[in-house]
């Protein structure tokens, strides 16, 4: 893990730049806490694509922590301005109950987000935990779909069930389903298409997905985790609240951390939609998409450890 972290601190050098520096400049250059200091402090949050509502919620919760510990002094506010970060943050106690679980993960996102590669380092990490894992590759709309999950499934080494392009995807989770029962597997993970441009299409796919397997699998958890680019910022939010049209979404994958200098997406997205950040992705390597820590991610967006020397 400790690896991880120096990724993830090197990852965000440019949000740290862009943003960072930038706080760090509005408590020290500032001689007293006044609405001047907080209007700063807000607009360079918001550059850092926390986003306006999340700002807002921040920079009220500092006002109240400052005024009721009678804080004088700027500098001694940052403390205070990295906790209500977190508290934005948090993930809530059963984040990841489905590894306990008889479990079925639907993993969606538009294509280039690293929805595939995704799922195959969740699936190497849970076969690592003892886990039984099964891919189900119900993205049929695109061969090289197919082609990468059944390359993942054999680099993880875990069952993949598939058919051909063009085939119906609900036939593939059918199977699948089919598969885990008769194999006792522990976690399902289907990669589904992500056709956002055509809604009305996407819909009907995910929910005849939901009904295949409320009927077939009704004992399994679910959990619905979509896959975002933490390189596309705010694009990222208006994706998550297309898919959550067509979607329960439960959990999200955000990859791409290592090299964004919109970081600060992370917070956003959770704050403003509620949805947790479960995973996270800082490089191309089977071990670089790991779980969401919130203290550690916001420790590394501030360098807390003080480790200049990863830039």
């Amino acid at each position: 893990m400790a690896g991880f972290f120096k990724k993830l601190i090197s990852g965000l050098t440019k949000t740290r730049d862009n943003v960072v520096s930038g706080l760090n400049s509005i408590f020290h250059g500032f001689s007293k806490i006044d609405d001047d200091f907080y209007e700063e402090l807000e607009e360079m949050l918001i550059m850092g694509d926390i986003g306006v509502a999340t700002t807002e919620k921040i920079i009220d919760d500092l006002k109240a922590k400052v005024r009721e510990l009678k804080i004088k002094e700027p500098l001694e506010s940052k403390q205070l301005l990295i906790d209500s970060i977190k508290e934005q943050m948090n993930l809530g106690e059963n984040a990841y109950e489905y590894e306990n679980r008889k479990s079925v993960l639907l993993v969606i996102g538009v294509n280039g987000v690293g929805k595939t590669t995704s799922i195959g380092k969740i699936a190497a990490g849970l076969k690592a935990q003892g886990k039984k894992v099964i891919l189900a590759a119900a993205d049929t709309f695109r061969a090289a779909a197919i082609e990468q999950l059944t390359e993942w499934a054999d680099r993880a080494g875990v069952d993949i069930i598939a058919q051909h392009e063009g085939s119906d995807p609900g036939a593939v989770i059918y199977d699948a389903i089919q598969a885990s029962k008769a194999r006792n597997a522990d976690v399902l993970i289907c990669d589904t298409a992500g056709r956002l441009h055509n809604k009305k299409n996407l819909m009907d796919e995910l929910k005849k997905i939901d009904r295949i397997i409320e009927k077939e699998y009704p004992d399994a958890y679910r959990e619905n985790l979509i896959v975002l680019d933490g390189t596309t910022g705010q694009n990222a939010l208006s994706q998550l609240k297309e898919f959550r049209e067509v979607a329960d979404i439960s959990g999200i994958i955000l990859t791409k951390m290592d090299g964004t200098a919109k970081g600060g997406i992370a917070v956003a997205i959770q704050s403003e939609y509620g949805v947790p950040v479960k995973y996270i992705g800082v490089g191309e390597h089977i071990d670089d998409l790991q779980k969401f820590d919130s203290d550690e991610f916001v420790n590394a967006l501030f360098d807390i450890k003080g480790d200049t020397e990863n830039d």
